[in-house]
Formats: structure tokens, sequence, C-alpha cells
């Protein structure tokens, strides 16, 4: 009797990616993949150049294809067209079943539209996170959007979320509750950092902060906010650097919309520090060492709990309501006296501080999403003879 042989087929599966955020939140799922034995193939776009670079290399994840879109100035329909093209030309060459796509920048939205052109399963890791509001924050509102229109897979990081999906008709056995994955990645530093851990950034980080003053750190980038809403925000610093005991350190944005306004208003102000961007380790140990922090970052308000850092929201509205349902971030938006009057109150007291629960997340969503995954491709394999 002949034996029967039996094929199992396995998927192949792109995780796309293209500026720091998304590669610090997509790397422990890589890390979690390889772990347990799951193939797959990693395409950066290149949105962002250097500072993706770094995080690559902190993760030690390896980079399968790069497009290596980042050009000066350049349009985001030019940057659209750019991911269309290049992804069409590696799915040309290659075949792939899955491809997980994160949050809400335009390499998340072109790969999920790319992918579904080419017949290939979506999934969105951080779904579901909405404000409703066109331009706010403009594009990654619509981006999101868009994105989960087109998945079929979608991993909420909180229930908020999770629910914003089933409001609009997303079907519950394809939506997985998972937290957020920066967390996982929060871990995966500081356990670098506590074992020693240090780069040439740190090491300036550490002439600079006082360690007896009060931190305050400072970063924005969103586009509503340029113009007044910058100006505003630097009025505040300049009087917060007054108070007793405080310093205040900023690292500042390379789009120009943010430099001309922040260097103009703040140079040669005594306790404010102007430094470059950091990379992701420098900026973990810069927010171990902060008593607030004062951001329109969405990954901010992600990771600070963890660090049991409150954080200012210089926004009118975010996406991530939980932290403000739960009291560890501050929607403060840009108005210089709101600013003034949180910080103050943040620092000198007026509120207790406790230690923090984190509302996105445990540490284990990589976990889960890859047991997804793993059920998904189970589901895939099929007994050829």
């Amino acid at each position: 009797m002949n034996k029967i042989k039996i094929e199992k087929n396995k998927m192949n599966i792109l995780l796309c990616f293209g500026t720091r955020p998304e590669a610090i939140k997509m790397a422990p799922i890589s890390h979690e993949m390889i772990r347990r034995g799951l193939s797959h193939k990693i395409c950066v776009t290149g949105q962002h150049r250097e500072m993706l670079d770094q995080v690559i290399e902190f993760f030690d994840v390896k980079v399968d294809y790069d497009l290596d879109l980042m050009r000066q100035n350049q349009s985001l329909n030019e940057l659209s067209s750019g991911i269309l093209l290049g992804l069409n030309g590696i799915f040309s060459k290659e075949k792939f079943d899955l491809i997980l796509v994160h949050g809400d920048t335009t390499t998340s939205t072109m790969a999920a539209i790319a992918g579904f052109y080419s017949g290939i399963k979506i999934a969105h890791v951080e779904a579901g996170l909405r404000t409703y509001k066109k331009f706010s924050p403009y594009p990654e509102e619509i981006n999101r959007q868009l994105t989960d229109k087109i998945a079929d897979y979608y991993f909420a990081p909180t229930q908020i979320a999770a629910q914003n999906l089933l409001n609009e008709g997303v079907k519950t056995k394809n939506i997985i509750i998972t937290g957020n994955t920066v967390t996982d990645a929060l871990e995966y530093a500081i356990l670098k950092l506590n074992n020693g851990f240090v780069n040439s950034e740190i090491k300036l980080l550490r002439e600079i902060i006082v360690d007896s003053k009060k931190l305050i750190l400072i970063t924005g980038h969103r586009r509503e906010s340029f113009g007044e809403g910058f100006k505003n925000l630097c009025k505040a610093i300049i009087e917060l650097a007054k108070l007793p005991d405080v310093q205040i350190l900023y690292p500042v944005h390379l789009n120009p919309n943010v430099q001309d306004v922040v260097y103009d208003m703040l140079s040669g102000n005594k306790n404010i520090h102007l430094i470059n961007p950091l990379g992701y380790p420098a900026f973990v140990w810069l927010m171990k060492k902060s008593s607030i922090i004062i951001s329109d970052s969405g990954g901010i308000q992600e990771e600070a709990p963890t660090l049991s850092v409150p954080v200012l929201v210089t926004r009118k509205t975010t996406e991530r309501s939980e932290g403000i349902h739960a009291g560890v971030s501050y929607l403060v938006g840009t108005k210089t006296k709101t600013i003034l009057k949180k910080a103050r109150e943040l620092l000198f007291g007026f509120e207790p501080q406790v230690q923090m629960e984190n509302p996105y997340g445990d540490g284990k969503a990589a976990i889960k999403i890859v047991t997804f995954i793993e059920g998904l491709e189970l589901k895939n394999r099929g007994d050829k003879i």
C-alpha cells in the first residue's frame, strides 16, 4: 500500500511598516513570531528613515524588503503612489497570504490598499481608534478609517476601540482585543536599559539633566497645531521655565513648521534645553526621568502610564480616551493658560501622584496577536495528496 504524502500549507506573512512608531509597535510581533517558529517577511517603506533605522537596529529586526521612499518635502500623494508601486513590484515576485499593517500612517493605508488589490488578506494592528473628526488628527483619522474598511482581521488595543469597530459593522469574530504592543516594546526597552544599555544620546542627556530638578519633557509634531498652536505652547513653556526647581527638555521635531516657531521663541531661555529628536532607547530613558510630559503624541499617551508619568495632551481631541478616563493623561489643547494651570497642579502636588495602571495593555499584546495568526495558519493548512 502506497503511503500518502501530506504537505502542510504554511502561510506566507508580510509585516509592513514605514515610521518609527510603527516599527516600535510591530517589533514585538516579529519577535514573538520568531520565538514560535512562525515564518514571516518584513517590508519597510522608509516613510521615516534615520529614526526608523535606529529602532530596527535596537530591536534587532531583520528587513527583507526596503522601498526606501523617504524624500525631502514630498507630498502625501507622492509618498502614497511610491508605496503602491513599490509593493506592486514585491507582490509580482512573491505571493503573500496575509499582511499585517499598523495604526494610521500613510504606509499602513497604502499597504492595505495594495494588498486588497492583490487579493491578500489584511490584519490591522491597533485597529478601531477614532475621533470621528476628519481633520483631527490629519491625515491619521481618515487613514485609520480607510484601513479598517479594507481589513479582514482587527487587533483592537482596547474595549473602546473594539466597540467602535462593532458600531461600524465589523463582525465580532474578526475583532481581537489585545492591548497595545507599545507596552510590549516598552518592557523590552526598559529591560535593556536596566541591564546597562547606554549610547551617546543617553550619555549626553546625563550631562544635561539636573537630578534635583523636576523635569518637564516636551514633544510636538501634529499638523493641526502648526502656527498658532505651537506659538501658544511655546508661551506656556517660557512661563513654566520660570518656576523654581524646574528644567525643560524639548527634542524638537525636524518639520520646519515646528522648528521655525520653537527655535525663534525658545532659544536662549534659561532652563529650556532644545535638542535634536532622540532615538527610541534614549527617549524611553528620558521619559523615565520626567515628572510630567507635555505632548501631542499618541504613542506617549500609551507609554507614559507604564512609567507612572502623567501626560498633558496638547490636542482638542484624542482617539486614546482611555487614558483621559483613567486619569493618567489630561486633554489640555493648545491654550497657554490651560497648559500652565494643569502643569502647575501636577508638578506641585495639587493632585495626588499614585502608581498608574496602564489602560492600554499589559505587555502581552504580541502573544495574543500571534496566537490568533497561528490559528489562521492552522485553518489555512490542508492535507494534500
